[in-house]
């Protein structure tokens, strides 16, 4: 349920590159200062030291970590914007996210700094200072270092003895080669290591200090600030996470198109240009065609406007057996591997069953079986048409497809459709068939009905190319005059285009 506050608080939008380059300049900036001040600091201390001295000292180091952690953060910002072109809808449902129980998980693990009293997780309550003297064994801890512990601060704080227990154990030697450099090399200390508190709560701490000396040059204590940088690291981890995720799924998606591109070129017809069908050198005891009434076919397929995912749409010309020449265009919902797949499948199914002599009002009842029994199910649209170059005669059924459209003397229309549903929809469909007398010189387009953003559009745009379509030279001619008119068309979804000019003199 949207929270109350979303119809007064819109959803914050992506940042843009001028504004991220903006907070980078001002973190630069602020970076700048801070070291002014950090040496003005020092300068007027006059080279004394104490506890105070120490602590601001400390303060200054401490936002010179915040800021330098924030402008690389930024920085990583910046590289993403420049190199991730905008998501599109299926990319963004590819990207991992955590279940619930993996972020019940992690929060329980990592809870957030505790509060300051003003509802919030402050700077200070995540940032506390300790002493360890060696002369006297005295240990002193502040107020906020007891919280990041979860010690009550009446209990003090941890013996250098005590403290590697609180540690993890892949992390104890970390603390221990720090502690040694700080008291036996006279070393600054810099480091992190993860604590188990009391109650089970796990924290990552950063560690920074350095030896007190005594007035004979040995070490008498060791001092250090100590800063909860749980939340931050959690943050870093997402951040990595995420990146790795996203990219794993790109890799996937590259790989899944390469391959549904394969599929698609190892199954769509291979030729280019025009195809004069019948050839006359296609299947033994074709009959002649009619005062030459071949057809001059040519086909182009689409590509959707991110060209991310490949559609399942075909288009296909074969000539068959009996001298008929098959025309069919297609597709399946979806993309990627599964709906070319899908595509290969029909598209051999129609072959093998126009050959085998099967007419296309039947062809597509035996379809819709077929994709009845499938155990991939898809909707599917289609129009497949038998041509007779003997009597020029087309005979074609639909399943819920757009009508071909005849182009003749400078105009267009669509053909009559014949009854039939999407392949897929219900069982039991019945697909009737129509039958269309062509003459030399016409022109037929079969089309899937995603060239425009709706089949009715297309159709529209179509017919109005009227006059250049029958004025053309021949089909090719006519498909590049389709490509250019709707090349730049914002589609969501891949398109075929397939044209058929009937050749010949007119009787």
């Amino acid at each position: 349920m949207p929270s109350p506050r979303s119809a007064d608080h819109p959803a914050v939008p992506p940042p843009q590159r001028d504004t991220v380059d903006a907070l980078i300049s001002q973190t630069q900036r602020l970076r700048g200062g801070l070291d002014a001040v950090r040496r003005d600091t020092v300068a007027d201390l006059g080279g004394t030291d104490d506890a105070q001295v120490r602590w601001q000292r400390a303060l200054c180091e401490l936002a010179a970590h915040q800021l330098d952690d924030l402008d690389r953060h930024l920085g990583e910002l910046r590289e993403g914007l420049l190199a991730d072109p905008p998501r599109t809808d299926e990319e963004t449902e590819a990207d991992a996210t955590e279940t619930g129980t993996e972020a019940d998980a992690r929060a329980a693990a990592e809870a957030p700094a505790e509060s300051d009293g003003t509802g919030r997780g402050s700077l200070l309550s995540r940032v506390g200072s300790a002493e360890w003297n060696l002369l006297s064994d005295e240990v002193t801890w502040s107020d906020e270092l007891c919280r990041i512990f979860g010690r009550d601060p009446g209990d003090g704080g941890l013996t250098l003895d005590e403290l590697p227990s609180w540690v993890f154990s892949e992390d104890q030697p970390i603390l221990t080669a720090m502690v040694t450099d700080c008291l036996v090399d006279g070393k600054p200390i810099d480091g992190e290591f993860r604590v188990v508190r009391a109650d089970e709560v796990v924290r990552t701490v950063h560690m920074a200090g350095e030896p007190v000396l005594d007035t004979d040059g040995s070490t008498a204590s060791m001092w250090a600030v100590l800063r909860d940088v749980s939340e931050l690291r959690r943050s870093e981890r997402a951040v990595r996470e995420s990146r790795d995720t996203l990219s794993h799924q790109r890799r996937i998606a590259r790989t899944e198109r390469r391959l549904a591109v394969e599929v698609q070129e190892a199954v769509l017809p291979p030729w280019r240009g025009s195809l004069r069908l019948p050839s006359g050198d296609g299947f033994p005891g074709a009959g002649p065609a009619a005062d030459g009434a071949a057809l001059d076919i040519a086909a182009h397929y689409l590509p959707s406007e991110s060209s991310a995912q490949i559609g399942g749409d075909w288009y296909d010309a074969l000539e068959l057996p009996d001298g008929r020449t098959l025309l069919s265009v297609g597709g399946l919902t979806g993309h990627g591997v599964t709906a070319t797949c899908g595509m290969a499948m029909l598209l051999g199914a129609v072959r093998g069953m126009a050959v085998a002599g099967i007419e296309p009002g039947p062809l597509m009842g035996r379809l819709n079986q077929l994709l009845a029994v499938s155990s991939q199910p898809a909707l599917v649209g289609a129009a497949c048409g038998q041509y007779d170059p003997r009597t020029r005669t087309l005979v074609w059924a639909q399943a819920g497809h757009p009508a071909p459209l005849l182009f003749r003397d400078g105009t267009g229309r669509p053909l009559r459709s014949p009854d039939g549903v999407l392949l897929g929809a219900t069982t039991g469909a019945t697909y009737t068939q129509s039958e269309e007398r062509l003459e030399p010189g016409d022109l037929l387009v079969l089309h899937t009905g995603r060239l425009a953003q709706d089949a009715e559009g297309a159709t529209e745009r179509l017919l109005a190319l009227a006059p250049r379509l029958t004025a053309a030279h021949g089909a090719q001619e006519c498909v590049r005059t389709v490509a250019e008119a709707f090349g730049d068309e914002p589609r969501e979804n891949d398109a075929c285009v397939l044209i058929a000019r009937v050749t010949g003199a007119r009787a």
